[in-house]
């Protein structure tokens, strides 16, 4: 097995791009990726989206970004699973760069959401449940996030300050991040005060809908010298599910597909978790991004937000987490998310963070998820 390289990113600025097209978006962050790499012309595009189709009238992605960029003739497909779409699609074409069917892939997700009222958003997303069962009763997302925070916070004395951790930790990272979608700082008591969107759930609890498109280059080893600026190794990719639906789970607050995509992912690169000193975590929601950092063993059960709250994953002393703002501060377009980890990821290696730089980072994880955990992407990266 051949290793694989992040050889560059592109993105576009997270938020409302009224004025331009699901295309328009994934172009300007393909271009991008590729002006980073000019010597290298991809084998093969892989294209991550959730609901092209709903909130554009759009499939075919894979053809119709592969001939916006000018790249008639490549391989082109779109690989979808639930807002684990563009960690998804990157794992695909590690793969095949890794087991040495092709040496070059341009890795792009996109996702255009705002030109979908709310309640288009909501059917939307909420096409990650059972359509016979979960959609048929009119549980949307967002209340069934809000039934595992209830629950969460039963279950282990978690306060509605303990909550509010993880989103004040997004917001005053994306401050300094010029692509996220909101940089303005919040206090536990924004968060508290803000308006109920599902009991305990409120706004400020929730991931933002925007739109954004992401990119990277990935290279072999074989063709790693032709690039000139720096080399980021994915040192392993993995996948997990979980039983589809987590009011089905023998233990409903236990992100066992988390969990196993991260054993596995560890494994393979022979790393540990306390190797990882920079974290991409997937908060959706306040209670998600609490369960990630327990399934991925870096807290204790039930300790997560806790955690978070007395400053473990702050940028600035603690485990680097979500530096450029996350889901929460530097937006989710769903499709589009595992990518913006991965590039965010990259830039922290690369010393590229700016304002938002972690001090001596040399190894990252990003976990993505689709559904309540249902399915998992955990990539693990390292310093070339």
């Amino acid at each position: 097995m051949r290793r694989v390289y992040v050889a560059s990113v592109g993105y576009t600025t997270v938020g409302d791009h009224w004025n331009k097209s699901i295309l328009d978006l994934a172009v300007e962050s393909g271009f991008k990726a590729l002006a980073g790499a000019a010597k290298i012309k991809p084998e093969q595009l892989v294209v991550g989206n959730m609901f092209s189709g709903l909130s554009s009238r759009q499939e075919h992605l894979g053809a119709l970004v592969a001939n916006g960029l000018g790249l008639t003739g490549l391989p082109a497909f779109k690989v979808e699973a639930a807002c684990a779409s563009g960690g998804m699609a990157s794992l695909t074409a590690f793969n095949m760069i890794r087991s040495g069917q092709i040496d070059s892939a341009l890795v792009l997700g996109v996702e255009k959401m705002r030109d979908l009222d709310p309640g288009e958003i909501s059917q939307a997303l909420c096409t990650a449940e059972s359509a016979e069962y979960t959609q048929f009763f009119g549980a949307s997302f967002v209340s069934l996030n809000a039934m595992l925070a209830r629950l969460y916070m039963y279950e282990f004395d978690v306060t509605r300050a303990d909550l509010s951790a993880f989103p004040v930790i997004a917001h005053r990272n994306a401050v300094h991040a010029p692509h996220a979608q909101f940089r303005k700082e919040i206090s536990y008591e924004d968060v508290a005060r803000s308006m109920i969107i599902s009991d305990p759930l409120r706004l400020l609890d929730c991931a933002p809908v925007g739109d954004g498109a992401a990119a990277m280059l990935l290279v072999s080893e074989d063709v790693a010298g032709d690039v000139n600026g720096p080399l980021v190794e994915i040192a392993s990719a993995e996948s997990a599910t979980n039983r589809f639906s987590f009011y089905e789970r023998d233990d409903m607050l236990d992100f066992a597909a988390t969990k196993l995509a991260a054993h596995k992912a560890l494994k393979s690169s022979g790393l540990s978790i306390s190797d990882v000193d920079y974290l991409e975590v997937h908060d959706a929601f306040s209670a998600v991004a609490s369960l990630s950092v327990e399934a991925l063993g870096l807290s204790k059960r039930g300790q997560g937000a806790r955690d978070a709250r007395e400053g473990k994953y702050d940028c600035d002393g603690g485990l680097a987490t979500n530096c450029f703002g996350g889901l929460k501060g530097r937006g989710h377009p769903v499709g589009a998310t595992g990518i913006y980890q991965i590039a965010e990821t990259y830039l922290q290696l690369t010393g590229k963070a700016g304002e938002n730089q972690a001090k001596d980072v040399s190894v990252g994880l990003a976990q993505n998820i689709g559904g309540v955990d249902t399915t998992a992407v955990v990539h693990v990266l390292k310093r070339n």
